[in-house]
């Protein structure tokens, strides 16, 4: 069973000793090895959203939950990410800023993570993700820091511009997804 206060605590624990993301992917390699038992300590998706597990000033732990068919723009997270499936499947583009012009962006790669995979994301990533699927997508993500003070950028879809990031374009991208769920 997925214990989650204890897998908490070994993500602290983790991040105290090597200060990195290396340990905190195998604790959450352990984690979402049985996708089964996450799903039945956090509950079947029913909508697409972000849900806080834990916060503290040096992990961050989300419950991320894609809408289906939900593309969500390039953006940076300023810290290192480990991301952990454990229902569905996220599409994540890689991508790096053009040389001549550095606010704009081009494709440097892509990793499909599925469930019971993990996928590192250094500090200097920036990546879109795409839940491929009609069905919604859940996984946990945990963050080497306080993510939700961090000040960070996204960049226009169509464009590849980059601007601040906006957690409220965000939060109504998700609820745009949860009507379209509805319909």
């Amino acid at each position: 069973m997925f214990d989650l206060d204890r897998f908490i605590a070994d993500c602290e624990a983790a991040v105290a000793e090597t200060g990195d993301h290396t340990a905190v992917r195998e604790v959450l390699a352990r984690a979402v090895a049985d996708p089964g038992a996450v799903l039945a300590r956090l509950g079947e998706p029913r909508r697409a959203g972000i849900g806080v597990l834990h916060r503290s000033r040096h992990v961050t732990i989300l419950n991320f939950t894609w809408g289906p068919s939900m593309s969500f723009m390039p953006h940076d997270h300023h810290m290192w990410a480990v991301i952990g499936l454990y229902t569905g499947r996220e599409d994540n583009i890689f991508w790096r800023r053009v040389p001549d012009a550095p606010n704009r962006l081009e494709a440097a790669g892509a990793r499909s993570v599925g469930p019971g995979e993990t996928c590192p994301l250094g500090a200097d990533i920036i990546h879109s993700v795409l839940n491929p699927l009609p069905r919604l997508t859940a996984a946990i993500h945990v963050y080497g820091g306080d993510f939700l003070k961090q000040a960070r950028s996204e960049w226009d879809p169509e464009s590849l511009t980059e601007r601040d990031y906006d957690p409220d374009k965000a939060r109504r991208m998700f609820e745009a997804s949860n009507r379209f769920l509805a319909a």
